[in-house]
C-alpha cells in the first residue's frame, strides 16, 4: 500500500473509532481488551497519535517517552482524542516525504513506517471501540487486512522482543484464502523469520479471509480454521502480544 493510502485509512479508521466511543460510553467494557473500559482505549490511543506526531512534525532521531495519559474524562476526554486524531493525519499528510526521524520497523521511509504503523494502530483499535459498542464491528478492507498481516509477522514478531519460540524449530503458515497472500513463520528459540511464501511443510496453518486473519493475529478473535499442529496456533495466543 502507497502512504497516501495509508494516511487515508488512519483518518477513516480513527473518525469510526471516536464515533464508536462517543456511542458506547466511557464506561463501557472493551471485551477485546481484557480490563480495560472505552476511556482507556481513548486515552492510549490518543497518547499514541501523539506520540507518532511528535517524531515526525519535530524530526527527533531517537526515541522519545510518550507524554503519559491524559487525566479527561467524558466528553473533554473524546474531544482531546479528536484533536490529537486530527493533528496526526495533518501531520503526515503535510511532511515532505524525506522527513528524517526515528522509526522502529523496516520500512522505505520513515514517513511511511509512521503512516502504516498509525493506520493499523488505529484499525485495530477502532474494531475494540466497535466491540465495546456491542453489535458487529465494521469491515476491514481485504487489502489493508493483508499489509496488516504482513506488518505484523514481518515487522513486530522479526524483533528480538517477540516472544513467539519454540525450543524445537517448527514451522507455522498464515494464508489469506481470499488473496494471493500466504507467509510462512518459521520458529526457532530466535525471533521468528518470516517470508512471503507458501512451499515446502508447515506444521501448522491458520487460514481465512483476510480481514477475519488480521483480528485474529493481533488476538481480537479466534483462528478461523486451523490445521495439523495445533498447540502452535495456542502458542500464538499466548506468546504473540505486543506491548
Amino acid at each position: 500500500m502507497e502512504t497516501s493510502e495509508h494516511i487515508k485509512a488512519l483518518e477513516a479508521e480513527g473518525e469510526l473509532l471516536a464515533v464508536a466511543a462517543e456511542e458506547a460510553g466511557p464506561d463501557a467494557k472493551v471485551p477485546t481488551c481484557p480490563g480495560w473500559e472505552v476511556r482507556d482505549l481513548l486515552r492510549h490511543t490518543g497518547m499514541v497519535h501523539r506520540w507518532a506526531t511528535a517524531f515526525v512534525a519535530e524530526g527527533h532521531t531517537s526515541y522519545q517517552p510518550d507524554g503519559g495519559l491524559p487525566d479527561l474524562d467524558g466528553d473533554e476526554l473524546l474531544a482531546w482524542f479528536r484533536v490529537g486524531h486530527r493533528a496526526l493525519v495533518e501531520t503526515l499528510s503535510t511532511a515532505p516525504p524525506d522527513v528524517d526521524c526515528w522509526s522502529f520497523l523496516p520500512a522505505p521511509s520513515p514517513l511511511a513506517f509512521w503512516a502504516r504503523r498509525q493506520a493499523h494502530e488505529t484499525a485495530v483499535h477502532r474494531f475494540d471501540a466497535e466491540a465495546a459498542r456491542s453489535g458487529t464491528p465494521g469491515e476491514i478492507g481485504r487489502d489493508f487486512a493483508a499489509d496488516g498481516i504482513d506488518e505484523l509477522l514481518r515487522g513486530f514478531h522479526a524483533r528480538s522482543k517477540s516472544k513467539v519460540r519454540s525450543v524445537e524449530p517448527r514451522v507455522l503458515r498464515v494464508r489469506a484464502t481470499d488473496t494471493d497472500a500466504v507467509w510462512t513463520v518459521r520458529l526457532s528459540a530466535e525471533p521468528p523469520v518470516t517470508e512471503q511464501d507458501g512451499t515446502g511443510e508447515a506444521d501448522c496453518e491458520i487460514s481465512g479471509p483476510a480481514a477475519r486473519l488480521y483480528m485474529s493475529l493481533w488476538n481480537r478473535l479466534p483462528f478461523p480454521r486451523v490445521t495439523g499442529d495445533s498447540s502452535l496456533a495456542a502458542l500464538w495466543r499466548e506468546r504473540s502480544a505486543v506491548t
